[in-house]
């Protein structure tokens, strides 16, 4: 199920491929019997190629990757052939794949925080790769490390390679996992979800260093996807999963452009599309009433969107009612003491009204996770007030400060790290109730959870499943459902919909827009996705190394920005058209060789 290769990846005589599945077939053992993950997958990757898997959550995308590198779970049996470099995959033991994985083959994990090690500091993390596969002292090794860490551009290298991870952003930690995987430069590279956690310009700079590989050592990429605009703007070929089978492959153009599978064409459908004044995208865009996350969304505080002071009350008849639901006022945040000090915020802004949503944007680190945390009452500021419900919580004792916590909701990135394994969904969503609502019977906490999954469009069924049983839009709508239970008045969403695909995405913003028009809470929405934060968001708050650059009517700031590093977030916006999407890129690049060159003189 290949097709003819295009771009750099073509040769006058091609070579063989580097990755070969034929008739692949992956199937789970489970108590109820064998549940097939992946059906009959031919495929193909070139060296120098790049074939972007694409498809729902489920659709055995992942599944694949991982019987790529033979690391499927022991309930896993896999049917078929998958051949790396010559070297059958499948019934191999496991010496033989310990020798070629890192170094003929390696794989971006979706998940930094689970695969780097964090008693490890980073840098012996990357050396440990560099040495298992060649012979090469500490010292180079740590070198080698530092420099790997430049280049995929971690900023102050040096320090960064002494650093844990968890003193690394999500974004920075998926740049050192990159790192690893490049660290030998193999001949292929498995990359799942490699820039999901990564902002914009990040997920642009990645790419063109995965590019810029492909094109110098001959690697080939299998690149697993669920961001359209990432395939237009990396793949050379396309294949389309649905039920664990591939409907649809062939050159990215025909594929995104002239989709010939229905399922293709639904897929497409549910990619939002940002609108930027002045500039096509590759299609009309959704417009305010095109959206299905503002289609519904509430028109109450309108009065607010066009405020011309963001930290001043909103216009309307007077009372607690119509004051913020959160509010920080010139907050800034320090870290560390003497020398080690690192100012995470910086006089930093900002309020969200009732039923109203603010999109907190901006690149990895620059503060957006700080303030929402400030927000939440997570993090206490050096200075400044934070005033949630009407209370100031630099006043507020302990016991009031959990009372005021009954009334915010929280939706994580990860709702893998977020739900306790040990616990069914049910007891999940019910722990804000036992630990809130001690008054509540179990009966009534049953009825509580059953009526949440409901709003959420999960089956009650599911209350009685373990989270590692659902597939990854179904446990963050369980996320979801969690954060929802007490009926909150403010609901926080860190990069809630960034590891899901378009149409789970779509799904969960229709669900969260749904809710908030039902029960009117305020909703500070965390993202580096622009494209979902113009279509879901009112207002706008664009962030950077811990100050506000702009912020407004997310329909004046995104379409009509005042600040170069807003047009330039904008510009790195990748769009699911490859034609376009070449101009974005030689445009982007342009701009950037001419700031350098300016810079420089």
């Amino acid at each position: 199920m290949t097709a003819t290769t295009k771009g750099p990846a073509a040769r006058a005589t091609e070579p063989g491929p580097i990755l070969e599945l034929d008739d692949l077939g992956v199937v789970f053992a489970t108590e109820t019997g064998e549940v097939p993950a992946v059906k009959g997958v031919s495929l193909t990757v070139r060296p120098g190629e790049t074939l972007a898997l694409v498809g729902e959550s489920g659709s055995g995308k992942s599944t694949i990757a991982l019987a790529a590198m033979g690391l499927l779970a022991g309930n896993a049996r896999a049917t078929g052939s998958a051949v790396i470099d010559g070297t059958q995959i499948v019934g191999a033991g496991e010496n033989g794949l310990a020798a070629l994985r890192g170094k003929t083959v390696s794989m971006v994990f979706q998940e930094p925080a689970t695969a780097l090690d964090p008693l490890t500091r980073i840098g012996k993390q990357i050396a440990e790769v560099i040495r298992n596969h060649r012979e090469v002292s500490a010292k180079d090794a740590a070198a080698e490390a530092v420099d790997l860490l430049r280049r995929v551009g971690i900023p102050d290298p040096d320090k960064r390679a002494r650093a844990y991870p968890f003193q690394l952003s999500g974004g920075q930690r998926q740049r050192v996992v990159i790192a690893m995987a490049i660290a030998n430069e193999p001949s292929l590279l498995i990359a799942d979800e490699p820039t999901t956690a990564l902002d914009v310009t990040v997920q642009a700079e990645i790419l063109d260093l995965l590019r810029r590989l492909a094109v110098e050592t001959g690697t080939g990429v299998l690149l697993v996807t669920h961001n359209m605009g990432v395939v237009a703007d990396f793949a050379d070929r396309v294949a389309v999963m649905y039920h664990g089978e591939i409907v649809e492959t062939g050159p990215v153009e025909d594929v995104l452009l002239r989709p010939a599978h229905d399922y293709t064409r639904r897929l497409l459908a549910a990619v939002p599309r940002l609108s930027v004044a002045g500039a096509a995208d590759g299609g009309p865009g959704r417009t305010a009433a095109a959206s299905p996350a503002r289609a519904h969304r509430p028109a109450a505080d309108t009065a607010a969107d066009t405020a011309a002071d963001p930290a001043a009350p909103p216009a309307g008849p007077g009372g607690p009612e119509d004051g913020p639901v959160v509010e920080l006022r010139d907050i800034s945040v320090v870290f560390g003491r003497g020398k080690a000090a690192v100012r995470a915020l910086d006089g930093v802004s900002f309020r969200v009204g009732a039923a109203q949503t603010l999109g907190l944007v901006g690149e990895s680190g620059s503060g957006k996770s700080t303030a929402a945390r400030v927000a939440l009452g997570l993090i206490p500021p050096t200075s400044g007030t934070v005033t949630l419900f009407g209370a100031d919580l630099g006043r507020t004792r302990a016991r009031a400060r959990r009372a005021l916590r009954a009334g915010i909701g929280v939706v994580l990135q990860d709702p893998v790290a977020s739900l306790d394994a040990r616990m069914t969904v049910g007891e999940c969503i019910a722990e804000p109730l036992r630990i809130h609502r001690r008054e509540l019977s179990a009966k009534d906490r049953q009825a509580k959870v059953a009526a949440v999954l409901d709003r959420v469009r999960l089956p009650r069924e599911a209350a009685r499943r373990a989270p590692r049983e659902l597939s990854g839009g179904q446990r963050q709508r369980v996320s979801l459902a969690r954060a929802l239970v007490l009926e909150p008045r403010l609901l926080v969403a860190d990069e809630p919909t960034s590891a899901l695909d378009v149409s789970v995405q779509e799904a969960v913003l229709e669900v969260i827009t749904e809710l908030q028009g039902e029960l009117g809470f305020a909703c500070l929405f965390v993202s580096h996705d622009l494209a979902v934060v113009q279509h879901f968001a009112q207002r706008v708050v664009v962030m950077r190394a811990g100050r506000i650059e702009e912020q407004g009517p997310t329909g004046t700031t995104l379409l009509h920005p005042e600040t170069d590093y807003t047009r330039r977030l904008l510009a790195a916006v990748p769009v699911p058209d490859p034609v376009v999407q070449r101009g974005r890129r030689a445009e982007r690049l342009a701009t950037l060789a001419a700031g350098r060159t300016e810079a420089q003189a």
